[in-house]
């Protein structure tokens, strides 16, 4: 399953769904709060109806538990003959939603592809489709990983275009991290703690620690299932918290409010554009802070993702920026803003 696999082709009659294995190289490893590593497995996808393709992918660091294996397992039991236009949308991502419980990156593969294919039937890039102005997409953060003192000065200088930095914690090393990082740069910061920190005073600690240094907001500070700490936290905290793992899909949204003051969507967690909207609509009706995250991808899921950016307080939509071989050529970072292509569909054609 390596780089240059060859596509598998299903034909539904109306729809043809092509998928094949890609592995993305990151230009640094990348290391947070509970691993490391140096590659992701992604699934690419297309889905083809009248001549038109969508793009779609899915991308699958490891502890989100899919492989490109059981991506391709799951692909290749769709069966789509059922259909006969790509407008049956509702019905065709709630069949595609059912087949198995879990598996939401596989699902989001052809979420995005068939948004992809919709837009360009129609002609229109979707973030128009949906009535959103690309003018209001905040800023996009960059993440600084885990490392060394040298590294992660590094990593900053090199991020001088971007207004806003994620900076990774949760390990012994974190004060030092961002000391580090304050040397070079005043520049906003926000906190990803990737469940690193275990106990509620601490992590109130960290927290005053933190906004005296300039952070905006602290990502799942504390384990997802320690739901009492993390929303005392919530409430004693100078900086607002926002559900991460914690935050999946649709139906885990109202129990988060109080818990935490906001949450990051992810088309991978969520199973694609048509549940992210839904989610960011939902948290707002609660009066919830929304973030638009993503993992290592494409630009393909990332120009899927930046559509509903329009709709966030906070877009983090860095991840094709931290790969060597991206495919696709689709949503540009410049002066950190995310600028939309003006093309239909998801934006994305392949390089």
């Amino acid at each position: 399953m390596g780089i240059h696999a060859d596509w598998i082709t299903k034909d539904f009659g109306a729809f043809k769904l092509r998928f094949k294995p890609y592995t993305l190289e990151m230009r640094y490893v990348f290391t947070v709060a509970s691993f490391s590593r140096t590659t992701t497995p992604v699934v690419l996808t297309q889905l083809e109806y009248d001549g038109i393709i969508g793009y779609g992918e899915a991308s699958m660091p490891p502890y989100l538990g899919e492989s490109q294996e059981s991506v391709i397992n799951f692909l290749n039991n769709i069966d789509l003959r059922g259909f006969n236009s790509p407008f049956q949308t509702e019905e065709l991502l709630a069949y595609v939603d059912q087949i198995s419980a879990k598996n939401t990156a596989a699902k989001a593969a052809v979420d995005i592809a068939l948004h992809d294919l919709i837009g360009k039937i129609l002609g229109k890039p979707f973030y128009k489709i949906w009535g959103l102005n690309p003018a209001l997409i905040p800023a996009t953060s960059y993440t600084i990983g885990i490392d060394t003192e040298e590294v992660v000065r590094k990593k900053v200088m090199e991020a001088d275009q971007f207004k806003i930095l994620k900076v990774k914690l949760g390990l012994e090393t974190d004060k030092m991290i961002i000391d580090t990082i304050r040397q070079c740069t005043d520049r906003p910061l926000c906190a990803d703690v990737n469940q690193g920190w275990k106990n509620k005073e601490q992590a109130l600690e960290m927290s005053h620690w933190l906004a005296e240094r300039g952070v905006v907001f602290l990502e799942q500070p504390m384990p997802k299932d320690q739901i009492d700490d993390n929303a005392w936290l919530t409430e004693h905290s100078p900086i607002p918290t926002i559900a991460d793992e914690a935050c999946q899909r649709l139906i885990d949204v109202p129990a988060l409010q109080g818990v935490y003051s906001g949450i990051n969507i992810k088309l991978m967690k969520c199973t694609g554009m048509r549940e992210a909207k839904r989610m960011a609509e939902l948290a707002q009706a609660l009066k919830m802070k929304v973030m638009i995250g993503c993992m290592t991808e494409t630009s393909c899921a990332i120009s899927a993702a930046a559509q509903l950016a329009p709709l966030v307080d906070w877009a983090d939509l860095d991840g094709a920026l931290l790969i060597g071989n991206d495919i696709y050529d689709g949503m540009k970072v410049i002066d950190g803003q995310c600028i939309l292509p003006d093309r239909p569909g998801i934006g994305v054609v392949p390089r």
